[in-house]
């Protein structure tokens, strides 16, 4: 069959073949944990360019198509792998690295507890970008949803792996996957309701977090909703913040500004709040609690049946700025460091998106790099090293560069190991079906 070209569509040929293949290898559907979304059907240019599935957004020209209204609507949702996404986080793991095999105290100080919630930041944003690709693609509804359960369910089961290797560090993939859960909820939902959401859970959820641990002591699915700083209420804020994100565009220059500046408001209100108010606040507060909580107290039976066996809750936490404490003044200076990292991610993905490049490889398999580092921390543990290794010179840019390196080589891969398994088992569960009710 013979195949006769306009030079309209020759434009279009030169004009893909043009763009560097560093920045096209981003252009796959997102989801909330970096891998690619199935069932999309290849679009003319895709064919054209031979590529299926790729759809150049960060730093290439827009595309014309013949369906000016589906591009443009593409486009503004920003349609394809998202680098500056994918850089943000993959500075989120490589920042996790760093906390757990780091011998600087002081980037320890700065990245604990701070890349857990970009972390779950990014996770929010695929999550919402990832809802709405599919309904643009006609999806029906209780495909996401089961697709969603699908993840959590997979997800869940390799956070308890985790947990199972008993290593020194909390393993947040059990609240991760709840909140893939609970997400449904507000999934299709007002942006509006989105934001006032996220801002209520900021107030309510550490007090919420703190009861839960305490009545729910012993009850690992309900603790991994509600009992804790690393449940999915402490670090829902940081989730629902991201799904409000979701909803714009992050390719446009003043997205990247909004969220530079809005994260560095949020975070010089919280170093001042925990410099000069806090410490006041959070002596009053304890003054007050000794005055109407005996703890003095025998402490509780731990074989006496429920409620009699559960402890106070730690109420004397609640104004504290401490790394994973997940309080609302730490989850505010932590979601401002985050806003000011995916802020100056999408800056930069504006005209030197190749700086992005290697970061945003570890992030194309976030959760193949996040399970690997506590799988490393287990086999030194069993074979008796300090994996800390101290002494070592440079020792914490040894371990961004081997980081990268590692991130890399998952990367060429089709899709990380976990994400690819995680995408086989989730597919098992999907269906694409038209969308027959709108959003609310």
């Amino acid at each position: 069959m013979k195949l006769e070209w306009n030079k309209e569509e020759f434009k279009l040929l030169s004009s893909i073949q043009r763009t560097d293949r560093s920045v096209r290898e981003y252009v796959e559907n997102v989801d909330p944990s970096g891998t690619e979304s199935a069932n999309r059907e290849p679009s003319r240019g895709d064919m054209v360019a031979n590529q299926p599935n790729e759809e150049v957004v960060d730093n290439a020209a827009p595309i014309k198509s013949r369906s000016r209204s589906t591009t443009t609507v593409s486009r503004r949702k920003g349609a394809g792998r998202l680098i500056a996404l994918d850089a943000a986080r993959g500075l989120a793991v490589l920042g996790m690295y760093l906390q757990h095999f780091g011998s600087n105290l002081t980037i320890s100080s700065i990245v604990a507890g701070n890349t857990t919630l970009l972390f779950v930041l990014c996770g929010g944003i695929s999550y919402s970008i990832m809802a709405q690709r599919m309904m643009e693609r006609g999806s029906e509804p209780v495909a996401f949803r089961a697709r969603m359960i699908a993840r959590a369910v997979f997800v869940d089961i390799i956070g308890y792996l985790l947990i199972m290797l008993n290593t020194p560090y909390g393993i947040i993939l059990p609240a991760y996957a709840a909140l893939f859960v609970l997400a449904l909820l507000l999934v299709r939902r007002s942006t509006r309701t989105i934001v006032t959401t996220a801002v209520l859970l900021l107030f309510f959820a550490p007090p919420l977090m703190l009861f839960g641990m305490s009545i729910f002591k012993g009850a690992y699915l309900l603790s991994d909703i509600a009992g804790g700083p690393i449940s999915a209420l402490a670090l829902a804020p940081a989730f629902v913040a991201g799904m409000a994100i979701g909803r714009i565009d992050l390719t446009r220059i003043q997205t990247g500004v909004l969220l530079t500046i809005s994260g560095i408001v949020m975070l010089v209100v919280g170093k001042l709040l925990g410099a000069f108010v806090l410490p006041g606040w959070s002596a009053r507060w304890e003054q007050w609690l000794l005055s109407v909580i005996n703890y003095n107290a025998t402490p509780p039976d731990e074989y006496a049946i429920w409620p009699f066996n559960t402890e106070i809750p730690l109420w004397h936490t609640l104004f504290l700025t401490a790394p994973h404490t997940a309080t609302t003044f730490q989850t505010l200076i932590g979601l401002g460091m985050a806003f000011v990292v995916l802020g100056i991610a999408c800056l930069v993905a504006q005209k030197f998106a190749a700086i992005l490049i290697p970061f945003a490889a570890v992030g194309r398999v976030a959760l193949t790099m996040y399970a690997l580092q506590f799988v490393i921390v287990w086999i030194f543990s069993v074979l008796k090293i300090d994996y800390n290794m101290p002494g070592l010179p440079l020792h914490d840019l040894i371990i961004v560069l081997l980081g990268l390196l590692i991130g890399w080589l998952f990367s060429r891969m089709p899709s990380g190991p976990l994400e690819n398994m995680m995408r086989r088992f989730d597919t098992l569960f999907s269906s694409a079906k038209p969308v027959t009710t709108p959003v609310k």
